[in-house]
C-alpha cells in the first residue's frame, strides 16, 4: 500500500494505519531533526521533537492535500517548523549539521593518521555548513544528506525552485570559501614533502 492509500484509509477512520506511516518515515525525520540540532547541544530533545512532528502531522492529516505536496515533503516541513519553534524557545540561533554516516569513513585498517585526517576533514565540513545562514543550511542538508529534489526542498522551505537553486549555489560557494585555506595548506604541505624527497 502506498502513502496515498494509507492516508485515504486513515482519513476514513482506519487510524491504526498511521503507525505504518510513522514506521516508513521515522528514521528519516529523526535524522533530519538531529542534523538541525547537532551543535546546539539539544540532541537529547530530538526524539521528543520527532514524536511531536508525527503528532502534529496526525492532528493535521485531515487538511493534507496530495495535490499541494507529497506526504514526505509535508512531513519534513512540519519537522523543520517544530525544530525552529523549539530553537526559538531556547533562544538558540545556530541550527547545525550532525556528523553523518553519509560521509565516507576511513577503513578500519587505515593508518591512524589517515583516520585522524578524515575525522578532521569531516569536522571542517560540518563547521563550514554550521556557519551558513539557516535557510542555506537547511537547503544543503535536505539536498545533500536527505536527497530531496529541488521542488521538494522548495516546498519544505516555502520558496520557489529558483530560490532553492540560489540558496544551494550560495551555500556551496560559502562552504568552498571556508574550506579553501585548509585545502591550500594541505596541498602546500604535500608539495613541500615532495620537494624534500
Amino acid at each position: 500500500m502506498d502513502d496515498s492509500d494509507l492516508i485515504r484509509q486513515i482519513k476514513h477512520g482506519n487510524v491504526e494505519l498511521y503507525s505504518e506511516l510513522m514506521r516508513r518515515y521515522q528514521r528519516k525525520i529523526m535524522a533530519f531533526i538531529l542534523h538541525m540540532l547537532r551543535s546546539t547541544k539539544m540532541e537529547l530533545v530530538a526524539e521528543d521533537l520527532c514524536s511531536e512532528t508525527f503528532y502534529k502531522a496526525y492532528r493535521s492529516l485531515h487538511s493534507f492535500r496530495e495535490v499541494d505536496a507529497q506526504f514526505s515533503t509535508w512531513l519534513y516541513t512540519i519537522a523543520r517548523n517544530t525544530v525552529l519553534s523549539e530553537l526559538r524557545k531556547q533562544r538558540s540561533v545556530h541550527i547545525p549539521l550532525e556528523e553523518s554516516g553519509v560521509m565516507p569513513m576511513a577503513p578500519m585498517d587505515a593508518a591512524p593518521e589517515q583516520r585522524l585526517l578524515q575525522g578532521e576533514r569531516m569536522a571542517l565540513v560540518r563547521d563550514a555548513i554550521n556557519a551558513l545562514p539557516e535557510k542555506q543550511r537547511s537547503a544543503l542538508i535536505l539536498r545533500e544528506y536527505e536527497g530531496l529534489d529541488y521542488q521538494e526542498i522548495a516546498d519544505v522551505l516555502g520558496g520557489t525552485v529558483s530560490s532553492v537553486k540560489s540558496l544551494l549555489f550560495r551555500a556551496r560557494g560559502s562552504v568552498k570559501v571556508q574550506l579553501e585555506p585548509y585545502f591550500e595548506e594541505t596541498e602546500s604541505e604535500a608539495f613541500e614533502g615532495m620537494k624534500l624527497r
